[in-house]
């Protein structure tokens, strides 16, 4: 459905819509780009069956529709916040280009088999290189684009030789055999080689220190739309099959990240990864004056945090990654909305351009604030219950030692810095008056109908989420009850 979208889009934009303004197409575009996800939502929602085809290439259970349906929901609202965007002429290639990087990203969360996992990485990466060089008209796009490219390709060479390695040893390219022949195996050179250089590539793609240092630069470069999706839609697909392949495929060579407890394996690995992403992001973005930039460091800090729960390596750990990113995809994506529109209108988006937004822009200013506390993980929003449900999990693998505490603690003292660089955007929306260039009229920041509606939704999500978590967890349990995990 989402494919049939995809050549819909183009078809009629090329056929019908080429010679119409610019605004009309986008508004045609984005209609058939939603029909398109809302049809392929609905399918998934109202199936009960189950489905394990061609040695795990394709896994259709209902933790993968749960997942399928959110990035479906995802990329409904990243259509909705570009429908205004200037940045382009070509839209129903950029329409196009986010419904094919989520058919990437649905195969990429539905496999269970490592050579599909890498071919849906691909298609995901490709589509999403485009669509940060979309702004032709501005130099940076292409520099974000080209660093992308070329850290990705590097990753995705990482990436294929460490599988290459791990099929070597085990003979198997499905998840679970490939479990079944390493245990027992012991974490000998080649294993270890494997094991260390598929975590570079999905490091990558998750953007953890020290593999971050595409992300500022794509981020602040990249249309915001481009930009939105990066931090939405791909988070969510890569963290999850992160954590599948590293609980389902390397399953007995986990080791321990706990205190004074260390053993070998993946786990401390990913912790160290976790503490210096923490470190590193939230210590960056307080010298950042772009929010975008702000925003991805802010995103480098958010993987550490969502690394807690591949740690875990449990089903509460899954549970609680998965509402973590997804709630934080939500929380990203409405900020990267709101930057859009005063991009659209300042021409950058410096943290002075934010000044004087909560006089000029009331209801998106209000937004603003539920997102960056929500970020900053302040009750009742539900970035607070994500990471108080990570936290409680992390802590309650060993309830009789210390365990990961001392991760967890690291994790808290972080969070309370990031809410100093969250409250400096505040600072300037609210308290830094409106420059003596500027009109204070409404007509200043004329935020488009769509675009302000797309934006209010997620802030309300962003609200009952929090309020009302088990409207998602429950849900969300249930999933992973039926997918046996």
């Amino acid at each position: 459905m989402v494919v049939i979208a995809a050549l819909a889009v183009l078809a009629v934009d090329l056929l019908v819509m080429r010679h119409e303004p610019i605004r009309y197409r986008f508004l045609f575009g984005a209609a058939i780009s939603c029909l398109g996800c809302f049809a392929a939502m609905f399918w998934l929602l109202n199936i009960d069956q189950q489905a394990h085809a061609l040695n795990g290439m394709l896994v259709l259970d209902p933790l993968t529709r749960f997942i399928k349906a959110a990035l479906l929901l995802l990329t409904v609202f990243t259509v909705l916040i570009s429908i205004e965007a200037n940045f382009t002429k070509h839209i129903g290639e950029y329409f196009a280009l986010i419904l094919l990087a989520t058919v990437g990203m649905m195969f990429l969360v539905s496999s269970e088999e490592i050579l599909m996992i890498f071919i849906s990485l691909e298609l995901t990466s490709l589509s999403l290189y485009i669509l940060a060089a979309f702004n032709k008209q501005n130099i940076n796009s292409a520099e974000a684009a080209l660093k992308y490219f070329l850290f990705g390709g590097m990753a995705a060479a990482f990436t294929l030789f460490g599988l290459s390695l791990i099929y070597g040893l085990s003979g198997a390219t499905n998840l679970h055999q490939i479990s079944a022949a390493l245990k027992g195996h012991g974490l000998d050179p080649s294993l270890l080689a494997g094991l260390v250089m598929t975590i570079i590539g999905f490091g990558f793609k998750i953007a953890a220190v020290p593999f971050h240092l595409w992300a500022p630069d794509a981020y602040q470069g990249a249309p915001t739309p481009s930009a939105a999706f990066i931090a939405s839609g791909s988070k969510v697909a890569s963290f999850f099959v992160f954590a599948k392949v590293m609980m389902l495929g390397f399953a007995g060579v986990e080791g321990s990240a706990f205190w004074r407890n260390l053993a070998p394996g993946w786990v401390p690995v990913l912790a160290i990864l976790a503490a210096f992403s923490m470190a590193l992001g939230n210590l960056a973005a307080i010298a950042q004056s772009n929010v975008k930039r702000l925003l991805a460091y802010s995103a480098i800090a958010h993987a550490g945090y969502a690394l807690l729960g591949i740690i875990t390596h449990s089903s509460q750990g899954i549970s609680s990654l998965v509402y973590y990113m997804v709630t934080y995809a939500l929380t990203a994506l409405g900020a990267f909305g709101v930057v859009a529109v005063v991009e659209r209108r300042a021409g950058d988006a410096k943290l002075s351009d934010f000044a004087g937004f909560g006089q000029r822009e009331p209801w998106l200013a209000f937004c603003m604030m539920i997102f960056m506390l929500s970020l900053a993980g302040i009750p009742p929003l539900a970035g607070f219950f994500g990471k108080f449900y990570l936290f409680a999990v992390a802590v309650g693998t060993d309830r009789t030692n210390l365990g990961l505490l001392w991760l967890v603690i690291f994790a808290i003292a972080m969070s309370a810095v990031s809410l100093y660089y969250y409250l400096q955007v505040l600072k300037q929306i609210y308290v830094v008056p409106v420059p003596v260039s500027a009109p204070i009229s409404e007509e200043a920041f004329p935020g488009p109908a769509i675009t302000r509606a797309a934006i209010g939704l997620l802030a309300l999500g962003v609200v009952v989420l929090g309020c009302a978590p088990d409207l998602l967890l429950g849900r969300l349990l249930a999933a992973i009850h039926g997918a046996g995990l």
